[in-house]
């Protein structure tokens, strides 16, 4: 599927390097889009099937730090080599990135290509009903999680690509530069404190970890709603800095603990589905949040915005204690404790020979 996924990436970049009609860049863009759908469940179905335990946790953590670092590092090869004078340089940078795709694609032909990520027909004999999307989220522990996922995404990253920018402009009245800039602290924060943060959360319940998390988006989101009192001012510059730096801690705590929990929830043979399900509930809330930033924003309901997201967050503090009630200590991030050995019995005394 990563393969297949790869490929659809290689010729939406290639075809949209040569558009030069908006039909064309449409198609080119489905052809991304196909990539995106399945290579999030496909790679984090592979990454389970690598690493399980503590281990697998970390992984995602580190992987997040990574994504994160790629992104800011690719941003800034494209800034410095962009030029929009120059139509040839979008040509390359897309060339570029097609080719790029070529290098997980010998990964998954070379090294990879013995991972087996499903389960033999007699791995898990009970899970024949598991297969159906229907069966999955009729489990409580992850119906519960899908819709802290979903709240999660609709308040954190379906706001970065319209709420906030349209609430630091609008109403802080900051710059495009500070805006610019603010995304560069959110990578920074995310590439210096993931590894610290794993460490932090290591042997603690994921729900725990995910309250913490919501508290510090509380912070953030006051901090953000504390600049529009200050509007067109060094302070609000400053806040809208401040926001992405504490936003960007918060989600330290969110990306390894959520995919590593989906995956502990899981089998072999319905992991590629739960892994759709994670996905499905990220891609809902990064699609419909920028809805409802547009139509709070757009009536200039600034306050009723914020507030918004304060309510959001403490809606994940709340599913989060439910979900904990739920889900196995072990998919939780706490190991069973080990049954304590039996003493052995007391010698019986024997009688010394005179």
């Amino acid at each position: 599927m990563l393969l297949v996924g790869l490929a659809a990436m290689i010729a939406g970049c290639t075809l949209l390097a040569y558009a030069t009609h908006p039909a064309v860049a449409a198609v080119s863009l489905v052809l991304m889009g196909v990539n995106f759908g399945v290579s999030w469940p496909g790679f984090n179905a592979l990454i389970a099937t690598v690493v399980d335990g503590e281990i697998r946790q970390q992984y995602f953590g580190i992987n997040f730090a990574l994504v994160n670092l790629g992104i800011g590092v690719g941003g800034i090869i494209g800034g410095f080599f962009i030029d929009v004078d120059e139509p040839a340089t979008f040509t390359t940078i897309f060339l570029a990135d097609a080719a790029g795709q070529l290098i997980p694609m010998a990964l998954l032909l070379g090294p990879l290509r013995h991972v087996r990520t499903q389960g033999g027909d007699d791995d898990h004999p009970d899970d024949g009903d598991a297969m159906s999307y229907r069966a999955i989220l009729r489990r409580p522990a992850i119906l519960w999680l899908t819709l802290l996922t979903f709240i999660a995404m609709f308040i954190g990253y379906g706001q970065m690509e319209a709420g906030f920018p349209a609430f630091a402009r609008q109403v802080s009245e900051v710059s495009t530069q500070v805006v610019g800039f603010s995304f560069a602290v959110n990578t920074a924060v995310i590439v210096l404190l993931q590894f610290t943060v794993l460490k932090l959360i290591s042997g603690h319940r994921r729900t725990r970890v995910m309250q913490v998390m919501a508290l510090v988006w509380i912070v953030s989101w006051l901090i953000l709603g504390a600049t529009g009192l200050v509007p067109d001012s060094i302070a609000a510059a400053i806040g809208v800095l401040a926001f992405m730096g504490v936003f960007a801690f918060g989600e330290t705590m969110l990306q390894p603990t959520v995919p590593a929990m989906y995956n502990d929830l899981a089998s072999d043979r319905n992991r590629g589905r739960v892994n759709a399900v994670n996905a499905a509930a990220f891609q809902g809330g990064a699609i419909t949040g920028p809805i409802a930033a547009g139509l709070l924003l757009g009536h200039g309901w600034h306050a009723g915005y914020i507030a918004t997201m304060v309510v959001g967050c403490v809606a994940i503090i709340a599913l989060a204690i439910a979900l904990e009630r739920r889900v196995p200590a072990t998919a939780n991030g706490v190991p069973e404790p080990s049954t304590p050995a039996s003493p052995s019995p007391m010698p019986t005394p024997t009688s010394e020979p005179s």
